[in-house]
């Protein structure tokens, strides 16, 4: 008999809460050293283990859709020598069988498949690309139930589920009637992500802080100006210019200014935070809102803050955060308005900071400015810009002289 590693949780900061969202491996299963073993999902990003080591699934000590804590031990490995001439169990023939029957029940043809998995839309996920993979599916016969569209998890195996069962080819089954008879309702389970989304909305806004919003309006005449002769330099760099950076390095002179915003309330005190890092709320389809922060803005020029944002905007989309790109904000920003939003209020505080910013969306409006004692109408790129801000920490007069400083950034940017 080999020797057992354990499979532990990983050591999360306190407070971060998870749960197994997926067993990739099977007891009984062989496994290579480094190879995704176990998906967990915690409150901000899902991760893999990866095996300890190679050897043999021989234990799961925790279910799938159990909550964990940091630490906590999963399952083991049964490091040894695999033989890999060894004739292989029944139960595994029977499994390979019972697959390749359920992947020809759904119509899939094994010469087609490895061109439409090249072809795999980006959209998908990692954890819903390793099951189509598996299951040798087509992803265009699998009716996503996703925000837009997407395939998840859930419909990849309900679709394995009814093509086993021989019925038609879809995502999810009719749904049951609800009371009323005139109405039918389908139940979707709450992830991880989304109940602890909820969890703290609920707790900052109505249990923790005081909210209040002040709204300004910013032209953004000189950024535009600015981004359009920049933008392609950067491009050639290796940054996307986007409005976002230059939200995030006008924060930096206003924090400066008003340095209570970067804080976090305590009982006794008042904790001012020397770096700023501000987390940037990313939307997800089929997830939710995902803050990844960029750490220390106020050491970065503008073409380091479109870097790093760049950066970690596109691992959110792919799912490939890591727990550190989720920690440690002192701040964050909501642009709201890529979505078309004008105004959004109150934005709900991240907890534990003391303020949040919202960013609407630009567009074009008409404006009467005063020159030499006479009013004139002129069109500009203009936005609405508010902060969200715990009461308990400041009042409305210093969140005024943040945005005041803030636009002014803005408006004064130059080369």
């Amino acid at each position: 008999m080999g020797r057992y590693i354990e499979i532990r949780a990983p050591e999360h900061s306190e407070g971060t809460r998870s749960q197994v969202q997926r067993w990739l491996k099977s007891i009984g299963d062989e496994v290579d050293a480094d190879e995704p073993l176990i998906e967990v999902e915690t409150d901000k990003v899902t991760i893999e283990i990866p095996s300890p080591a190679r050897g043999v699934l021989r234990q799961i000590a925790k279910q799938e859709q159990e909550e964990i804590a940091p630490g906590d031990v999963l399952g083991a490995i049964e490091a040894a020598a695999v033989n890999v001439q060894a004739a292989p169990r029944q139960d595994v023939v029977e499994s390979s069988a019972e697959q390749s029957a359920v992947a020809e029940q759904a119509g899939i043809r094994t010469a087609a498949f490895s061109a439409r998995a090249a072809a795999m839309s980006p959209r998908i996920s990692p954890a819903v690309r390793r099951l189509i993979q598996q299951y040798r599916l087509d992803p265009s016969d699998v009716e996503g139930t996703g925000e837009g569209g997407r395939i998840t998890v859930d419909d990849v195996l309900a679709h394995v589920a009814q093509a086993h069962e021989g019925a038609p080819n879809r995502a999810v089954r009719a749904p049951a009637p609800v009371e009323h008879p005139t109405t039918v309702a389908r139940r979707v389970p709450h992830s991880l992500l989304r109940r602890r989304i909820a969890e703290r909305m609920v707790e900052s806004l109505l249990q923790t802080a005081p909210h209040v919003t002040t709204v300004f309006e910013a032209d953004m005449s000189a950024v535009m100006l600015h981004r359009d002769r920049h933008r392609d330099e950067f491009a050639r760099r290796g940054a996307n210019l986007t409005l976002t950076a230059y939200f995030l390095v006008a924060c930096v002179d206003a924090i400066r200014e008003v340095p209570e915003v970067n804080s976090r309330w305590t009982e006794d005190a008042l904790e001012m935070f020397d770096n700023i890092d501000i987390g940037v709320g990313t939307a997800v389809e089929g997830r939710g809102l995902v803050v990844p922060v960029v750490h220390n803005v106020h050491t970065l020029d503008l073409f380091g803050v479109a870097q790093c944002l760049g950066d970690l905007v596109t691992r959110t989309r792919e799912d490939k955060l890591t727990t550190a790109d989720v920690q440690g904000g002192t701040f964050t920003i909501s642009n709201h308005g890529v979505s078309g939003s004008l105004v959004a209020t109150p934005i709900v505080i991240n907890q534990p900071q003391s303020a949040i910013l919202g960013v609407g969306k630009l567009e074009k409006r008409p404006v009467v400015i005063s020159e030499n004692g006479d009013d004139h109408i002129v069109v500009q790129p203009r936005c609405y810009v508010t902060l969200t801000i715990d009461h308990r920490v400041m009042d409305g007069h210093r969140a005024n002289r943040f945005l005041e400083a803030l636009v002014r950034r803005l408006e004064s940017w130059g080369d």
